[in-house]
């Protein structure tokens, strides 16, 4: 018996591993949100198949008539391994397949794409003009088919690309087919710190193009700031007019026109609308008049030195990846203006257009950067790098020419950036000098430049303080070039976890010297990606072969877009009014720290506080001072009459009126200044300490008498009571593999800080004091600190006084100093100190002194991974779980519903399950962040050294809400 069998006609394939960066799509052009031609999203519901390999199937599936109705269903733009077909991997540098390129493995999973669509019954008759289809991204290489005729292929995952398709349109049963494929020579030039995710992940449109219509424009608009004028010139491929009738212009396309206008800037948006009118076509524009210029060595807007207050920005959503709809670009850039951050680079890519309309509209100084990286060559010292090898060439100049063309017509974008992390070569210099020929009315950024010969700006990624004022001072080295230019930190402060901390030692570097222009958090937001295993998966967790852990998550937002710590200490620290004073004085220095904008936009207001609560309030009059302008300011007379206690003035600068980005009353910038000291808590000894049945008593407290530790303070039990130094350890503790610096985590660890020994030297009642006397020590080392914890009482209340002696050769700081013990139950805390959120040594700039209230639970900060946090600093007191607890001096708290242990030991936020108890830590000090994980450890100045130290603290049952004399 025979069986009939089924041809196969073998697909092509030789495009995938092809140095070529595609055939068919036309050349690239200016990207606009709409005309007044027709388009229609081809978003929405497609049919997908997922092969192993590029050749698994046959080219059968373009063909008009095709059944594919036992594929799957999956939503476009999306990515098919986060739709339940295959898996997302993540590594930071390093190739997930072996490097030879431009060579591919043979696994490579391709995803076949089909949507059948009809036109809509008002498109205009197909004989009248002609279609375009567009693709804003997809990676990594697509073939692309219409009703069974290839259109063409491309590689530029997230870059526009278009095919003309007029032609090949139908009334209805258009049968659009796509082959994605992960992997093709285009990954060799796409290593960029992020998930590998393919797929159709941005818009698929398809555009109606009438006769007449326009092409490719530009929008040329110049301001000169001596004369107040804007010169605005429109070229266009197609001849046409250009109106703008705020300013009276109507002209042709290619003519200039010179009117008064108000500039552009990221501080004051001024957009001007206005009209691209071909025979075919109306375009809607909007013009914003600013000139760009390196200048007496610095990046000059409108004739001004600006400062970068910046982030650096992966387009990320937890679901849908790289997929992020209009809603979600929105709300990163009110989130970016509401934090004070005033520029962005779009690491390591072009955005989504849209995203640039919005940076135009709301106002944000954007470095648009070329969808370029080939890092995992460093592996190898640079050998065979695609920017270095004349094949490549093409490739790299169709990557800049579809950046440029697509974003050139925004104001908001003051340098095109040749890439991130690809080593140097004739490929970049070709680029750069593409670029420059094109658009010479912008600047040329590439941090891997280190010559300077092809960039207009000096740019580094992560240096530390020293080195960062060494260049501000004109003390680098280098050539004379290089030496001449602006500077600029592309990445810093890496925000990993708990961190980063320095961020205000850099930014006094910053404002001190004119040479260094600002700089860009790495980065926006954490890539967790949504996972009801973990709550949030990173690196390892969907079983890569290589990965990089958690490197992905490095964020001011957690991947739900909630602000982290460190992005509210960066609102602080770059916020653009300084006020400043000593609260003593009766004045406040205020200086308006914006580029461009005058304090017209503000109103102040003061606050007087005693003890942390409000006592009186009012409007304070500031004149609209213009950028860099100070002005004393006086303060009202005191609230008279009020209680005695430690009092704070508090200034804020809030908008006036509703803005775009943020409502009347959003707070800007604030200051506080001490007006009178705190009276430190004292507990007169009048207790003496009382032997019992196994107890021993004193005052309030009832201790144990073989051990000397604490039982309860009154009805509250309290247990585990001890010298604490140990801190599950933060990114920027463990710092990075590759790190020469030292990194303390490791080191602690190897010490063995987080297993120390309490031994016990004795247990002396005395006459008016309880005295224990402790070491506490690791296994196998010398060092060792002599604990001494001496216990008063007045009869009501509980003192401990700590003194702390080190002992042996410590040449290591501490990672904490304080006592932790456990509550058998707390739920609410108040607390009056620094808040309202976590603060360290150095990130406590906006912890603001005031009573503050919360949960347990709401006390942690959700890193993706586990590590040290929730501290709020400078405590005065704190009540929970029954107890009132005041330090002398003042202390960081933390509490949790698990030991450190625990938090040190978890992988993610579901390893940490509550237990019995409430864990505290009253700290005397805590050591200092820094931003290690990809950057210098903390400042020596906020490294916690073992020395002698001694503080106290006092205990007493709370009443909730706080004693009269607190209120």
């Amino acid at each position: 018996m025979t069986f009939p069998t089924r041809t196969r006609t073998r697909t092509r394939t030789d495009y995938v591993e092809d140095v070529a960066p595609g055939d068919g799509a036309l050349p690239p052009r200016a990207w606009y949100a709409s005309s007044d031609a027709r388009s229609l999203s081809l978003n929405g519901s497609w049919r997908l198949r997922v092969s192993g390999t590029a050749d698994a199937e046959d080219d059968s599936f373009a063909a008009q008539g095709y059944d594919a109705g036992d594929w799957a269903e999956v939503p476009v733009p999306g990515h098919w391994v986060l739709q339940g077909h295959g898996s997302p991997a993540y590594t930071n540098h390093l190739y997930p397949f072996p490097v030879d390129p431009p060579r591919v493995p043979t696994e490579n999973p391709t995803g076949d794409h089909l949507r059948v669509f009809d036109l809509p019954a008002d498109w205009p008759d197909l004989a009248e003009g002609g279609a375009v289809l567009r693709f804003d991204g997809v990676e990594s290489c697509a073939r692309v088919w219409l009703n069974g005729t290839e259109l063409g292929t491309f590689k530029g995952s997230r870059l526009p690309h278009e095919f003309a398709v007029g032609h090949l349109l139908k009334p209805a049963g258009n049968v659009l087919a796509v082959r994605v494929h992960q992997w093709s020579s285009g990954s060799y030039l796409e290593d960029q710190d992020q998930w590998w995710l393919p797929g159709i992940f941005r818009d698929v449109t398809l555009l109606h193009r009438p006769a007449g219509s326009a092409l490719d424009f530009f929008v040329l608009a110049a301001y000169d700031h001596v004369s107040g004028e804007g010169t605005l010139r429109v070229d266009s491929d197609v001849a046409g007019r250009v109106t703008v009738p705020e300013l009276g212009i109507d002209t042709a396309t290619g003519e200039p026109v010179t009117v008064p206008v108000e500039p552009w800037s990221a501080e004051v948006p001024r957009l001007y609308d206005g009209v691209l009118a071909t025979e075919g076509e109306r375009i809607p524009l909007r013009v914003g008049f600013r000139t760009v210029e390196l200048s007496d060595g610095l990046i000059k807007v409108n004739g001004r030195a600006v400062l970068f207050k910046g982030v650096n920005r992966h387009e990320w959503h937890p679901r849908h990846g790289r997929a992020l709809d209009p809603a979600t670009m929105r709300e990163d850039v009110l989130l970016m203006k509401r934090h004070n951050v005033n520029a962005v680079r779009t690491s390591h890519y072009p955005p989504h257009p849209a995203f640039l309309d919005l940076c135009d509209e709301l106002g944000l100084w954007v470095i648009d950067e070329c969808d370029l990286e080939t890092h995992g060559f460093t592996e190898q010292a640079w050998r065979d790098n695609p920017v270095d090898d004349d094949r490549w060439t093409p490739a790299l100049l169709d990557r800049a020419a579809r950046m440029v063309e697509r974003d050139k017509n925004h104001p908001s974008v003051v340098m095109w950036s040749l890439g991130n992390e690809a080593g140097t070569g004739r490929g970049l210099t070709a680029m750069a000098e593409w670029i420059r020929g094109r658009d010479s009315s912008r600047l040329v950024h590439y941090e891997g430049d280190p010559d300077c010969r092809d960039t207009d700006v000096y740019s580094r990624m992560y240096a530390g303080h020293a080195e960062v004022e060494r260049i501000g001072r004109g003390l680098d080295g280098g050539n004379l070039k290089r030496r001449r230019l602006p500077f600029i930190l592309c990445e810093y402060a890496h925000a990993m976890g708990n961190g980063p901390g320095g961020l205000a030692d850099y930014q006094r570097l910053f404002e001190t010297y004119d040479r260094l222009q600002g700089a860009f958090v790495w980065e926006w937001i954490d890539h967790g990606i949504e996972d009801q295993r973990f709550g949030y998966a990173y690196g390892g967790d969907f079983g890569e072969e290589l990965h990089d852990g958690n490197f992905v998550c490095d964020g001011l937002l957690f991947p739900d877009r909630r602000p982290s710590p460190g992005l509210v200490e960066y609102k602080k620290v770059i916020e653009p009014v300084a006020v400043e004073g000593d609260g003593t004085g009766g004045s406040v220095r205020v200086t308006n720290k914006y580029d461009f904008a005058d304090l017209s936009a503000l109103a102040f207001t003061w606050s007087y506080e005693v003890n942390g609560e409000p006592v009186e309030s009012g409007a304070l009059t500031v004149p609209a001072l213009a950028p860099g302008e100070s002005a004393e300011v006086k303060l009202p007379e005191p609230p008279v009459a009020t209680a005695a206690g430690e009092a704070h003035w508090t200034v804020r600068a809030e908008l006036a009126a509703d803005a775009p980005w943020a409502p009347r009353g959003h707070v800007v910038a604030w200051g506080q200044f001490a007006v009178s000291p705190r009276r430190a808590p004292s507990v007169a000894s009048t207790a003496r300490p009382v032997p019992g049945d196994g107890l021993i008593t004193l005052g309030p407290a009832s201790f144990d008498t073989r051990t000397g530790a604490l039982r309860a303070v009154g009805p509250v039990a309290v247990d585990g009571l001890r010298l604490d130094l140990w801190r599950a350890t933060t990114d920027n503790d463990d710092g990075a593999a590759w790190q020469t610096d030292t990194r303390y985590g490791p080191l602690w660890r190897r010490l063995g800080l987080h297993r120390m020994r309490h031994r016990l030297d004795a247990v002396e009642p005395g006459e008016d004091a309880l005295t224990v006397r402790t070491r506490v020590a690791p296994a196998a080392c010398e060092i060792g600190l002599s604990t001494v914890y001496r216990w008063t009482s007045d009869g009501e209340r509980l003192r401990l006084a700590v003194s702390v002696r080190p002992e042996g050769d410590w040449t290591v700081p501490l990672p904490r100093l304080g006592i932790r013990f456990a509550l058998p139950a707390a739920d609410r805390v108040q607390w009056y100190g620094g808040g309202p959120g976590e603060a360290y040594p150095d990130s406590r700039t906006a912890s603001l002194i005031g009573r503050w209230q919360s949960t347990v639970d709401e006390l942690q900060t959700p890193y993706v991974r586990p590590q040290e946090n929730g501290a709020r600093a400078d405590v005065r007191w704190a009540e929970l779980g029954g107890l009132r607890i005041e330090g002398d001096p003042e202390f960081f708290l933390t509490a949790r519903r698990w030991t450190t242990e625990h938090l040190d030991a978890a992988a993610h936020r579901t390893d940490l399950a509550p237990g019995g108890a409430v864990w505290v830590n009253l700290d005397h000090r805590q050591h200092g962040l820094g931003s290690q994980s990809c950057g210098p450890g903390p400042l020596p100045r906020y490294h916690l050294r073992a020395e002698p130290a001694a503080f106290s603290f006092v205990f007493s049952q709370a009443g909730w809400p706080s004693p009269a004399s607190e209120r």
